[in-house]
């Protein structure tokens, strides 16, 4: 009888991370036992040598205030065993965990988590016993809620029902309570002044809570659900995760949710975070606060006693400007304490920034009254206060300018109970429009949508462009203070909201490590030749990093995601042109940039990446229905492409934030998509050019030996070494076999898949390339498969398509029988030259590598290299119109592949 997957991963759930590589991760043999080929060394036989000292340091810096950190820190093969410990050399408490293994069992990643009172400049990690924390963080699992004690504040959070958190208490104080997700939904988009439409609430309907961390530093609470109205309907899955750290006062929110609409009906008109904040204080030791840009505040307290006709004195108002505690009205002027009555007390405060350029903040008395501006501004912060001298809590939400609309809301702060939402998408920007954006233009058959795919480079197809299944995260953050803070702690508070601190490893450390196939070396400018490379690669990422700036590719949907192909005409990218628009990770801008950050350790880049994988990963992939699993390409919308494929939504595009951070939701995506496989099943790629009959068989699916299959590969590889599932190393290792197998290896372009054992079919003998083949991520997944896998026979085929590809005609030939015909990208296939070379030790093929870098159809030397500019568009900016993203992209790779491989044959100018 056959076992099925779901069966095989039955039995291992529950088992302790560290002891899974027992069961088919790496260290584990898979169901069958092991193949011929596979290097299994032993696990007991690992870490023989010394665990390396890495030293840590911040990326942005040492932070000014009390900072928590959670990071990855690879290992070389064979040096760490599993189960070691770790320690912090300075005495720092310190939690570990395992995230992958080298495939002899040895530690491949592990993650580490830190809170820090008083942030030190680095931090020494080290094998050894890890330091208690003073204060532990401590998690109660109860029947009908969790507990949670960071030993300065408590939190319950429920299992059920609407509130998330139901309590926060600071010592014996409740901080805030009724913590809940809120939701605003209409049916239909109103046109025009047409405006008939009535507004639905939902709110958080608590599904699940699960406990996957509970100390002594670090703990992690998973709560998921759905948002649910009154009349018993559900919408927009969600999945939200609370950290906690030891001796923190915060507490951070990872809110995701999951758009199961077509676009067409339904409409979120309102998103937020909601918490009930008791004021306890007079009203005239009440506070509002809102950092604005940099540490431009608004510090009001509700009931104000400054700019009054009657001066109740000058030690008064300088308490209340302070935030402290003001004297007994006794001891003021009675001319303003026996008139108090007569002050208005403003009860309600928003903060809305609708657009990345500037933001608006009114206030009200209450509800029922008008509303007074206060002022504008530029780029908020995210981060507000509501409290008094004897508490208040402290919102704010990452990004918030970048995500806009976003919305901060205080009501009631004049009652005996305030109420503050952090609004995600705000409810005063009108309805998030998901429809598609035409109506198809008469693109009814495949020759006419391969027509209209030739005129504006868009593969239309009606139905397909939807935007049920994409997702978003969110990051928010939560204070629970025991009074109102200064403004300088409010600064570094919403600095932090900005930028959460985190701790990076030393480059050399990473490259030491062989990580990520060993493709980066560090950045070297010790002879002119690598100066100009280098040179160059810091143009176009800060030209790039500029662009954003410049051309605001900002908002709830697009943050994060760079544009595809300038418009030389009207200078401008070409947003609005099919294919050329949303760049939705077409030829791996994302690996340049995790790459281009590996090797030089600049934070700037760190942070670019990390936008576009919390983008790519999330918007352009599909998270529920037939295509979850699959990614959209580029286009005008980032669901609006009739292209769903595995390229987009590859792991190997996650796999660096994952590793570096440790960040579960990355690490759930990736999971997501070990059995996409399936998918083929739902969707064949090639339905539109095939010239035979085509119908899905579970036995004998087309998939694609390039694109497809290196998507497919770099989850199954992923899973595995992570240590939690068997079946992926079978199918991994059964499709490198049976590639291996064929006659002409990758060379064939298509296979026929097995579901259920994992192998492609014998194949004949033929030659069937593209020049996208290896261009979205199949170079770095094959180059980690063949340091984890000894396959000698699937390393030989992989280095024939790396040796051929921009070979001669001749030579193509002579191997398998044809040519490759007119093929183009030769300047990014310079680095599958380079790998061969490496592997092969051939210097002819190096040579042969940096010849086609310098000459091949990419970025040429001879460039302007600069960008010029630009007065004559909506808003001054500059340009570079030689620029586009796939070939900066595969430029960006090859230089930085190259330089790794072959740098010693790089050629003098």
């Amino acid at each position: 009888m056959e076992v099925t997957r779901r069966e095989v991963l039955a039995g291992i759930a529950g088992v302790p991370l560290f002891a899974r590589s027992e069961g088919g991760g790496p260290g584990g043999a898979a169901p069958g036992g092991p193949r011929p080929g596979d290097r299994r060394p032993g696990a007991e036989g690992a870490a023989a040598a010394a665990v390396p000292e890495v030293r840590l340091t911040w990326l942005e810096g040492r932070p000014g205030t009390a900072a928590a950190s959670t990071w990855g820190t690879p290992w070389p093969k064979g040096v760490v065993a599993k189960g070691q410990t770790f320690s912090i050399a300075d005495g720092t408490p310190v939690q570990s965990w395992p995230l992958a293994y080298w495939p002899d069992g040895s530690l491949k990643w592990t993650a580490h988590a830190i809170a820090a009172a008083a942030p030190a400049e680095s931090y020494t990690l080290r094998a050894g016993t890890p330091a208690a924390p003073a204060t532990p963080v401590t998690v109660r699992d109860q029947k009908n809620h969790v507990d949670v004690d960071t030993g300065v504040i408590r939190a319950r959070i429920r299992k059920s029902g609407t509130d998330l958190i139901s309590r926060i208490w600071r010592g014996d104080v409740e901080i805030a309570g009724k913590g809940r997700l809120v939701n605003l939904k209409q049916e239909k988009i109103d046109e025009h002044d047409d405006r008939t439409t009535v507004l639905d609430r939902y709110e958080s309907d608590i599904k699940q809570v699960v406990v996957e961390q509970a100390g002594p530093v670090r703990a992690v609470i998973r709560i998921e659900g759905g948002y649910a109205g009154k009349k018993g309907k559900s919408w927009l899955p969600f999945t939200v995760r609370l950290y906690f750290y030891a001796g923190a006062e915060s507490i951070r929110m990872l809110h995701t949710f999951v758009y199961d609409r077509d676009g067409r009906q339904d409409f979120i008109a309102g998103l937020g975070v909601r918490f009930a904040v008791p004021m306890r204080d007079a009203a005239y030791d009440r506070h509002v606060r809102f950092v604005g840009e940099g540490h431009g505040m608004l510090a009001e307290a509700v009931q104000g006693i400054t700019g009054l006709r009657r001066d109740p004195g000058a030690a008064v108002r300088a308490a209340q400007i302070a935030g402290s505690k003001l004297p007994d009205p006794a001891t003021w002027d009675q001319r303003v304490t026996t008139r108090l009555q007569y002050i208005p007390t403003w009860g309600d405060y928003s903060l809305g920034q609708p657009s990345a350029r500037g933001f608006t903040l009114k206030k009200r008395t209450k509800k029922g009254y008008g509303w007074v501006a206060v002022d504008q501004g530029g780029q908020a912060s995210g981060l507000g206060y509501v409290g008094g001298v004897s508490g208040g809590l402290a919102f704010g939400l990452r990004d918030f300018w970048q995500r806009h609309p976003a919305q901060l809301d205080v009501r009631d702060a004049h009652t005996g109970e305030a109420e503050v939402t952090v609004w995600l998408w705000s409810p005063e920007a009108g309805p998030m429009d998901m429809r598609f954006y035409h109506d198809g233009m008469g693109q009814d058959t495949f020759p006419e949508q391969l027509e209209g795919l030739n005129i504006t480079y868009e593969d239309y197809e009606a139905g397909f462009g939807t935007p049920y299944g994409v997702a978003r995260t969110h990051e928010l953050m939560f204070w629970a203070l025991p009074a109102t803070p200064p403004a300088e702690r409010l600064g570094a508070m919403a600095d932090q909201l900005r930028t959460p601190p985190q701790l990076a490893n030393p480059v050399a450390h990473l490259v030491s490590a062989r990580v990520f196939g060993g493709l980066f070396a560090p950045v070297d400018r010790s002879t002119p030749a690598r100066a100009a490379v280098e040179d160059h690669l810091d143009f176009l990422f800060d030209f790039y990093r500029g662009q954003v700036e410049q051309r605001h590719w900002y908002g709830f949907w697009n943050h994060g995601d760079i544009m595809h192909t300038f418009d030389e005409d009207r200078k401008v990218w070409r947003y609005d042109v099919g294919g050329y628009a949303w760049d939705n990770s077409e030829l791996s801008p994302d690996l340049w940039l995790w790459y281009a950050y590996l090797r030089s350790g600049r934070a700037d880049v760190f942070r670019f990446a990390e936008a576009m994988t919390r983008h790519t990963s999330e918007v352009d992939v599909y998270h529920l229905g037939e295509w979850a699993g699959l990614g959209t390409r580029h286009g005008v919308q980032h669901w609006a492409d009739s292209a769903k494929q595995q390229r987009i939504s590859t792991a190997i595009y996650r796999r660096f934030y994952y590793y570096l951070t440790a960040d579960e939701r990355t690490g759930d995506l990736m999971r997501s998509l070990v059995d996409s496989d399936e998918t083929f099943l739902a969707l064949d790629p090639l339905r539109k050019i095939r010239t035979e009959p085509y119908t899905p068989d579970p036995h004998a699916l087309a998939i694609g030996l390039g694109t497809d299959w290196s998507g497919l590969a770099a989850a199954w590889l992923t899973e595995w070494e992570r240590g939690g599932d068997p079946v992926a190393e079978t199918k991994l290792k059964a499709t490198m076999r049976t590639i291996a197998a064929m006659p002409n290896g990758f060379v064939t372009g298509e296979g026929l898949y097995d579901l259920s054992t994992g192998e492609f079919a014998p194949a004949a003998k033929k030659v069937a390339v593209s020049h996208l083949s290896a261009m979205f991520g199949q170079v770095e997944v094959c180059a980690e498969l063949i340091d984890l896998v000894d396959m000698p026979e699937f390393e030989k085929a992989w280095l024939q398509y790396c040796r051929l590809f921009n070979a001669t005609t001749a030579e193509q030939t002579a191997e398998t029988g044809a040519g490759f015909g007119n093929l183009i990208l030769r300047q990014g296939h310079s680095r599958l030259t380079a790998y061969a070379a490496a592997r092969l030790k051939r210097d002819d093929l190096a040579d042969r590598a940096w010849r086609e870098f310098y000459t091949g159809d990419g970025y040429a030397p001879n460039l302007p290299w600069r960008a010029e500019k630009v007065t004559s568009t909506l808003n001054p900016t500059e340009q570079a119109p030689w620029v586009s993203t796939n070939t900066t992209a595969l430029y960006g790779l090859a230089a930085i592949q190259n330089l790794a491989l072959v740098g010693p044959r790089i050629p003098n100018p």
